[in-house]
């Protein structure tokens, strides 16, 4: 059985960005977190991916924009499906998700140490999903890459798909890697920001 997923990040309330993304047809949307700036205007935002959805599950995570709490109120308000920590079985496909970056120089709403982005990493290591998704990407990559020298990802996030390899992973997080894949062992990743990406597995 295969299916097809739209996965995206980083909107931060641009509805125009957000409808041209939904506006393709998916068996299931991934929201990867900063759907708005500081927790603002998810109201507006709600309502555009409601409309576009057109009843097909839709599955949202805090970025470093949102809190946990603010996603999980606006899951609730909509219908989504909170993606924050947990896992799915889409078309037998096997996702899991995991929304916050590590530290910002800003002091954004959903930001955890590197200690706590492993231990939140550490249930995904038995349920081994195919697909793994998180705001955050993996340290020292390019996918993490502000300009040359300097990078912002995490170390637990990289250290968990070297170790486990699955088939794909996707985050967002940092504009300038917008785009970028790389391949990480058996792994392909990519940084897919508001272009966003369509998985067909």
């Amino acid at each position: 059985m295969s299916m097809k997923a739209v996965i995206f990040s980083d909107i931060h309330g641009q509805l125009g960005a957000l409808a041209k993304l939904m506006a393709q047809p998916a068996d299931a949307y991934f929201a990867a977190g900063d759907l708005v700036n500081w927790g603002r205007g998810l109201e507006a935002v709600g309502e555009t991916m409601v409309r576009l959805a057109n009843g097909k599950p839709l599955y949202v995570m805090p970025g470093n924009h949102e809190s946990a709490r603010d996603i999980e109120t606006f899951c609730t308000q909509f219908g989504f499906l909170n993606f924050h920590g947990v896992t799915a079985e889409l078309g037998g496909v096997r996702f899991a998700g995991l929304g916050y970056s590590t530290p910002t120089p800003f002091d954004t709403p959903g930001e955890m140490s590197e200690d706590q982005m492993a231990a939140a990493l550490i249930p995904f290591s038995t349920y081994k999903p195919d697909v793994l998704i998180c705001h955050s990407p993996p340290l020292d990559t390019p996918l993490d890459q502000i300009h040359e020298g300097l990078h912002a990802g995490s170390r637990a996030v990289r250290e968990f798909i070297e170790e486990h390899q699955p088939a794909y992973f996707f985050c967002g997080h940092i504009h300038e890697a917008e785009g970028v894949v790389h391949q990480m062992g058996r792994t392909r990743a990519m940084n897919v920001g508001k272009r966003g990406c369509v998985l067909e597995v």
